[in-house]
């Protein structure tokens, strides 16, 4: 049988030929690709010669191509696309890729002559993105174990093979606990709720089987709307705690084991390479340092954010006791009761808005963006074979008309689709080779589809990503596009948001479904009136979330661990009012317990936050469309991927250090007395 993974593709784009490819095809791809890199590897410890850049340093960076070949498309797939079949080989693949990794780190030939050139780096002539490369090549060795014992390096690869299958049983739990779930309603229970939210729900209700019914779910694009507008208090309560529950269920999925583990695994190990916690352990590697300086930068925002909280909680309770209800404010009320207040505030509600932001139209509205700021177009190409029928394609050009490279986007919620959003990418930038970009939401499918702000902002936030991948001109694949520090990674994404809801942007884009009427200033008034609205409560649940995430990696013991003891400990340090909970609790919280990345590092968010509302204040003071700025950011941050310190890079944009004051005036943190 022939396998279109041990062929030269030759699709438009270099696309992986979807059609073609079958669930059988990834193993035999996956083995030999771990098997041709080893050969590689080989090859560079057995060359006589004493060791180079080129034949050491720049010959393991092109090593395993066909490994990156094969995971590129099956990762995404198991993400975006999955099955049983998908999830079965994922276990199996992620021990395999574990292992491979340890084989790599552990290979005593291989790292003396990295080391080797790594002390002798500074008589080696190299230019400023090789260095980095040689660098940060070493570092991954040494954080990888390559310079410990025999003894430590077996016990750190049991660690990480263990590791692998734990954070992937994890967010396999996790999609099967979200599409297990389902609260079926007939119209008489939908009082409350737009047509929009309905006509979503039937579509869902028809995918599962219950025709004539409406189906709601607990991914955010289904749970946020029933929550802001549902009248059934008691059926608000149990989507909500439905949520909360997601992976704490007493079934096969329950995640609580699970999480436990992996916090344990990660602190041995992190004992092992010689740091005190997890946290020290991947901070070290990231522009925060280490513990202290995130926990200085949370607690200057908590502050203020628990003022203005406090504040909104008081004026929810208020109308409570308006609407004639005698209950106290519930974390399950929340979003019902902000609704009703932002519509008494600013006369403004999401049924006002949402008529406004048909998806494509939104789409369109990001792409128009970078076109002004960056001179790209994205062209729609209809006859791509493409691994699923709600995926768009788009070749990307720069202004000149050369090929940057080509851009897909899956917006849309299925049952085979982690939650979440993000981008990814089915193949990375390097020298001549041209990017294929990927954008996942989760939004949900109903003709029209209308989005509310938040997933107007999330569109927007993953197609900064995909610039930042798309935009790449570097000539080492490791350094390219999103290959940077984790808490660097979110500057692109999150200073795209700016432009979302600019005035001139909202004109150009935002016309109502119906009428075709452009947004008048009326409504643009009322949504930048607001937009400091319920950010206590949006920047205490971050902010929670964030401290949970230190508190799991910063020494809880061994297993078995218990879940609400961590989780009551965590929260009650940073006095978290009984109204709001973190924006996940342990047992959802994919970012951190899914893989590493993120693991400590879901502060990366509001650290970023601080360096994008810093960076969109030059566009303000420049004009937002001004050419020369755009440049710099296009020259400094977008093009320069990972190839330099992510601190040069932002000053050399904005020729100077960030300031924490644009992020606390953009959250209406400034002056925490107001009134929410």
């Amino acid at each position: 049988m022939s396998n279109p993974f041990f062929e030269e593709w030759q699709t438009p784009y270099g696309i992986p030929p979807f059609d073609r490819i079958d669930d059988q095809h990834f193993e035999p791809a996956f083995d030999q690709g771990f098997e041709v890199q080893l050969e590689e590897i080989n090859t560079i410890t057995a060359n006589p010669d004493s060791p180079t850049f080129a034949n050491t340093v720049e010959a393991l960076e092109a090593s395993g191509s066909l490994l990156d070949k094969v995971a590129g498309v099956f990762f995404n797939l198991a993400s975006s696309d999955t099955n049983p079949d998908r999830q079965a080989l994922e276990m199996t693949v992620s021990e395999k890729w574990s292992n491979h990794t340890s084989d790599l780190y552990g290979n005593d030939a291989l790292f003396t002559r990295i080391e080797h050139l790594y002390k002798a780096r500074t008589t080696l002539d190299l230019a400023p993105d090789q260095l980095r490369l040689l660098t940060d090549m070493y570092q991954n060795f040494v954080r990888g174990g390559a310079s410990l014992g025999s003894r430590e390096k077996a016990e750190v690869r049991k660690l990480n093979a263990q590791l692998a299958q734990l954070e992937t049983q994890f967010s396999q739990n996790i999609l099967k606990d979200t599409n297990d779930f389902e609260l079926i309603l007939d119209r008489e229970q939908l009082i409350g709720l737009p047509e929009s939210v309905q006509a979503a729900a039937a579509t869902e209700a028809e995918a599962r089987g219950h025709s004539g019914g409406f189906a709601f779910t607990i991914s955010r694009s289904s749970i946020t709307p029933f929550l802001q507008f549902s009248e059934d208090r008691e059926l608000r309560q149990h989507m909500y705690e439905a949520y909360t529950r997601c992976g704490d269920n007493d079934n096969e999925a329950n995640n609580r084991g699970v999480l436990g583990e992996i916090a344990g695994l990660r602190q041995q190990r992190a004992t092992l390479m010689g740091f005190e916690t997890h946290a020290d352990f991947m901070l070290d590697d990231r522009m925060a340092a280490n513990p202290g300086n995130v926990h200085q930068l949370l607690d200057q925002i908590w502050t203020p954010a628990q003022q203005k909280v406090q504040q909104e909680a008081k004026d929810l309770q208020d109308q409570i006791q308006q609407a004639g209800q005698n209950f106290k404010l519930a974390p399950h009320d929340w979003w019902y009761y902000t609704e009703k207040l932002r519509a008494q505030r600013f006369d403004l509600s999401d049924n006002d808005i949402k008529p406004f932001f048909e998806l494509s139209r939104v789409r369109d509205g990001a792409f128009e963006v970078a076109r002004q700021l960056f001179g790209i177009s994205f062209s729609r190409i209809n006859d791509l074979a493409l691994y699923h029928p709600d995926v768009e394609a788009y070749a990307v050009t720069d202004a000149d008309g050369s090929e940057i490279g080509l851009f897909l986007a899956d917006y849309f919620s299925r049952s085979s689709k982690r939650g979440g959003a993000w981008m990814s990418e089915f193949r990375g930038q390097a020298l001549n080779i041209r990017p294929i970009i990927v954008n996942c939401c989760n939004f949900a499918k109903s003709e029209p589809c209308l989005l509310n702000l938040d997933e107007v902002s999330t569109l927007f936030h993953e197609f900064g990503h995909g610039l930042h991948g798309l935009m790449s001109q570097v000539r080492y694949a490791s350094q390219a596009g999103t290959n940077v520090k984790q808490d660097f990674v979110e500057l692109p994404s999150q200073i795209m948001e700016h432009w979302a809801l600019e005035p001139e942007v909202l004109r150009s884009y935002a016309r109502h479904i119906e009428t075709g009427e452009i947004i008048t200033d009326e409504l643009i008034a009322k949504i930048l009136q607001a937009q400091t609205f319920n950010q206590g409560f949006m920047t205490t649940e971050y902010l929670a979330a964030s401290y949970l995430d230190l508190a799991w990696h910063q020494g809880v013991g061994d297993p078995p661990i218990n879940v609400d003891t961590v989780e009551q400990q965590a929260m009650d340090h940073i006095g978290l009012i009984a109204t709001v909970a973190p924006r996940y609790k342990s047992t959802y919280f994919q970012h951190i317990f899914s893989g590493d990345d993120y693991s400590a590092g879901y502060y990366a968010y509001i650290w970023a936050e601080v360096l994008d509302a810093d960076g969109f204040e030059a566009f303000k003071e420049n004009g937002i469309f001004d050419p020369a700025t755009a440049k710099a950011f296009r020259e400094n941050i977008l093009e320069r991927g990972g190839s330099d310190d992510p601190m040069a890079l932002y000053r050399a944009f904005r020729g100077r250090d960030p300031e924490v004051d644009a992020l606390l005036r953009n959250r209406g943190l400034v002056n925490s007395t107001e009134a929410a």
